[in-house]
């Protein structure tokens, strides 16, 4: 061979080892880039699509084998308190602990992920028996107390099972059942375990029927706006209205938003149902504005919609369709919303108010957020929430606490309405401490339109209720 021809072949040897070795560095890569994909950088366990994948693989496989597999799904309890009290750096510490506590203990073929924020899940083999001994391990296990900051915690744990074949053919199904085993626990204080059952099996059942159900409903026209009147303080008149939705059920007569909002929510519905509502209240309520009987007309927003960048312009263009005027309507938005994105409320809020259309703040008095979003965003309204109405009367410390919210919400401008009034006692408080408008079943439960449009010519015509402070109401009787 010559020289020339070895050198070649050397050299092709050369770019040949160096090409080998570069593909074996990229492989290295590619797979370090794959596990940190599948992995929870706080826990170092399999992420949620990591384990949902061979949850699935798994599943494929007992299925051919004729096993059977459970699925347990671990909630922390009482962990938002532990960051509330230590700080969330303190939460990620205990949550890495937790993480390599449910590591250790992973028997042979078993798994353990870490589902996001403090949930984790586990697959294991269920063999022959009950999984009543795998899950009591896993209870004692996360009920030991860990040292942070020099402090024992423990928040306890709930766990739900579901197994395969038994309860699901397949993950999505598994998944769902556990869940509804853990939600179950949560419910009934948390701290122990429950696996899924004929019960929840029934439960699974009616909510699906309730779920096709509700999609039909919809353009049915079964969802239909119903009115709660909202009163002056000084004289006990209906000034205006909130719109809410109610769901007339052939069957099962009339639910109220508890029973099917949050099916909606999760389906996708909501907007449409909201959209259905929205139309049909305005169109409703807009003569009642028309002859002078009520000045306001409310309607909860969902905060799915208001996350929606275009959700200002849809409602401006939905009011159109109507004859209610802007300046009559108020939109009640929540905190969660705010606190989801700022920019955005203040886009949603700048632009309705300048159609002329209010802001009322819900649930107000809840949370310290409420008052700084009532100084850096134009709210003309805020509504006290009913937790703290319930006891203004009875408890001197709530009605401090309410007195102080009051006197802000003077301070910055707004109107303010109390919401869940029940009992004389709550409404003489309130207006005696300056609440402008009340709402509640003390005045009126929600009623259809018909209704609505008696009650408010009754109250045009009653005479004034004046709520007179107790000691006064004595002496007059005296």
């Amino acid at each position: 061979m010559g020289s020339g021809l070895l050198h070649t072949v050397r050299a092709s040897d050369h770019i040949l080892a160096e090409l080998t070795a570069r593909v074996a560095e990229l492989e290295t890569e590619r797979g370090l880039t794959l596990r940190l994909a599948q992995t929870d950088s706080l826990t170092g366990l399999v992420n949620r699509g990591a384990f949902t994948t061979e949850l699935c693989q798994r599943l494929e496989t007992a299925r051919a084998k004729g096993r059977r597999l459970a699925l347990f799904v671990v909630d922390l309890d009482r962990f938002k308190q532990l960051n509330d009290t230590l700080g969330h750096h303190a939460g990620d510490l205990f949550l890495a602990e937790i993480g390599e506590r449910l590591r250790c203990d992973c028997g042979a073929g078993e798994l353990v992920a870490r589902l996001g924020g403090d949930e984790f899940a586990l697959i294991a083999d269920a063999g022959d028996g009950d999984i009543s001994g795998r899950a009591e391990r896993l209870l004692a296990l996360l009920t030991q107390p860990h040292i942070i900051y020099g402090r024992a915690v423990s928040p306890g744990a709930s766990v739900g099972v579901a197994v395969f074949p038994d309860d699901a053919g397949d993950a999505g199904d598994l998944q769902r059942f556990a869940d509804m085993a853990l939600y179950r626990v949560k419910t009934a204080g948390g701290r122990r375990w429950s696996a899924f059952d004929a019960e929840l099996r029934d439960e699974n059942e009616r909510r699906r029927t309730l779920e096709a159900e509700l999609r039909r409903a919809i353009p049915a026209g079964e969802i239909e706006p119903w009115f709660q009147p909202v009163v002056d303080s000084r004289d006990g008149r209906i000034v205006g209205v909130e719109v809410l939705a109610r769901w007339r059920h052939p069957e099962q007569g009339l639910l109220t938003p508890a029973a099917f909002v949050p099916i909606a929510e999760e389906l996708g519905l909501i907007g449409r149902i909201d959209e259905a509502v929205f139309e049909a209240g305005c169109r409703l309520a807009a003569p009642w504005v028309k002859d002078g009987l009520i000045e306001v007309v409310s309607f909860n927003v969902s905060p799915r919609d208001l996350l929606d960048p275009a959700f200002s312009r849809k409602l401006i263009g939905r009011l159109a369709k109507t004859d209610l005027p802007a300046t009559a309507l108020t939109v009640e938005i929540t905190e969660t919303f705010l606190l989801q994105d700022m920019a955005l409320s203040r886009r949603h809020i700048e632009r309705l108010n300048a159609k002329g259309v209010r802001i009322a703040l819900d649930d107000f008095g809840t949370g310290y957020s409420n008052l700084r979003a009532l100084m850096h965003l134009p709210i003309q309204t805020v509504k006290l929430d009913r937790s703290l109405i319930c006891d203004v009367a009875s408890d001197p410390k709530v009605a401090k606490l309410v007195a102080s919210v009051l006197h802000a919400a003077r301070a910055l401008g707004v109107r303010i309405v109390a919401e869940g009034v029940e009992e004389e006692s709550q409404a003489i408080f309130l207006r005696a401490s300056g609440c402008e408008r009340m709402q509640g079943y003390w005045f009126a439960r929600p009623m259809p339109a018909d209704q609505m449009a008696m009650a408010l010519r009754q109250s045009q015509a009653a005479t004034p209720r004046v709520l007179t402070p107790e000691p006064q109401r004595r002496r007059a009787s005296a």
